[in-house]
């Protein structure tokens, strides 16, 4: 074989104006040899690869992301990246098969595909045990943790997979195929499922509680709100537990709930498939398309003919939505609402930061974001939302196409638009993959995401 020849390059001064500058030119020495020379055929990704970016809030951890120290590094970051503007791609979803991610009060939770002990792992703050148990040595628990480490989590067996994760404020949820929900973190208002003792401390607390079944069901959703956890079986039916104060687990009552009871109201002859919830307003979806509501309505996201601010109880909203069409995805924000209907056109209500300009911060009524803000037009009429996810303060959509776009409050950059700035109006978020899912917390946010190659 011969050896293939090395290529040459010149380089030709060249003259524009009174300015000079030198270009290079790739020459191949032997034209005769030039199919003999190598084709470098670059890896193409499969179908169950997947990508994660983060931004947002760096300095807790919370992104998973390497702190550059020192004057050097310091230059090439804000603030010696305590804030990250821009989506930034995690390399932890490069060494691990990544299939959930949620996003709690400045930490982030991520499940992986493995037969291994090690599925869940947690980066930021930890103060309540809700990523786990963490000492460097006996006695000295980490309170931050900033990158992502294992979780220890009792399986019985190693072939369990993990089918859903959420995050609170101060807790976290895992849900399983075969072994039921494992909760860990502050129980201080029954929000892990278990028994309230006044005086437990978290700080280093290695307890983990298993939810095997509610009934005879299996669990097959779980959602944590800002103190509360709900869970739907496969039965469609709707548990709660935890922080009651604004009717928010829709028990009848607003005494907190240590051991998860079934939701009263209207969704009791429903089958739930879908539960929403971020601060202390519930939404929930049933098989048909249609809505329900419970929990806090200081600014009208669960609407009722009297003007009570915390609904104990669910709440059919069949006709606050009529002429919507069936609804799709739901997301439940610390003030706001949103939803999807199946022709691909988001609607709004409650206080914030809506999407509907400067001037429209308080709307009672569900109300049309302009679908042209999600690309929608004459050059690409196809386009719809499909999927949407709300944080305390900001919001997301993701379309068809795989786009993200996100606005409201951005607090610490957690819109990923490169500034720090309210972001009125929905907004597309530039990210160099097919995005699949996102998870918005406080103040950053979390993008599961396909390769485009």
């Amino acid at each position: 074989m011969n050896a293939i020849k090395v290529i040459l390059r010149s380089r030709t001064p060249c003259a524009v104006g009174n300015r000079l500058y030198a270009t290079t030119k790739k020459k191949i020495s032997d034209p005769d040899e030039e199919e003999s020379l190598p084709i470098f055929q670059y890896p193409v990704s499969k179908s169950s690869d997947r990508r994660m970016y983060v931004w947002g809030l760096a300095e807790t951890g919370a992104l998973g992301l390497h702190m550059p120290r020192g004057k050097k590094s310091r230059k090439q970051y804000r603030n010696n990246f305590s804030m990250c503007w821009h989506p930034m791609r995690s390399s932890f979803a490069e060494r691990f098969d990544v299939t959930h991610v949620a996003a709690g009060y400045g930490f982030t939770v991520t499940s992986i595909k493995t037969s291994e002990q090690q599925k869940v792992f947690g980066t930021g703050i930890n103060t309540d045990s809700q990523i786990g148990y963490h000492a460097p040595r006996i006695g000295h628990p980490l309170e931050l943790l900033l990158s992502p480490s294992p979780i220890f989590l009792p399986y019985k067996s190693l072939e369990t997979r993990i089918i859903g994760l959420s995050a609170g404020r101060a807790h976290t949820a895992v849900l399983t195929d075969n072994e039921g929900v494992f909760t860990l973190g502050n129980n201080a208002y029954g929000q892990c499922g278990r028994k309230i003792h006044n005086n437990e401390e978290y700080r280093g607390s290695m307890a983990t509680h298993n939810i095997k079944k509610l009934g005879v069901e299996k669990i097959v959703n779980v959602c944590c709100g800002q103190d509360h956890t709900l869970f739907v079986t496969e039965g469609g039916k709707v548990y709660a537990c935890g922080w009651g104060a604004d009717g928010q687990t829709g028990l009848g009552t607003y005494e907190n709930q240590a051991i998860p009871a079934m939701v009263k109201g209207d969704i009791t002859s429903e089958k739930i498939v879908k539960v929403a919830s971020t601060g202390d307003c519930v939404l929930a979806l049933n098989e048909h398309g249609e809505l329900f509501g419970w929990g806090n309505s200081e600014y009208g996201q669960v609407p009722m003919a009297t003007t009570q601010q915390q609904v104990n109880m669910s709440y059919a909203l069949v006709s606050f939505t009529k002429g919507l069409g069936k609804i799709i995805d739901v997301a439940a924000g610390g003030s706001f609402c949103l939803i999807v209907n199946e022709a691909g056109d988001a609607f709004v209500w409650g206080y914030g930061l809506l999407g509907l300009g400067p001037n429209v911060q308080h709307s009672r009524t569900p109300k049309q974001i302009p679908a042209p803000l999600f690309g929608r037009n004459e050059f690409n009429p196809t386009s719809m939302v499909q999927q949407v996810a709300c944080g305390i303060g900001h919001l997301a959509a993701i379309t068809n196409s795989g786009d993200l776009y996100m606005w409201g409050r951005n607090r610490q950059g957690c819109l990923g638009l490169g500034h720090t700035k309210d972001q009125y109006f929905p907004l597309k978020v530039s990210i160099g993959a097919h995005v699949l899912d996102v998870a918005c917390s406080v103040d950053h946010s979390v993008a599961t995401c396909k390769p485009f190659i």
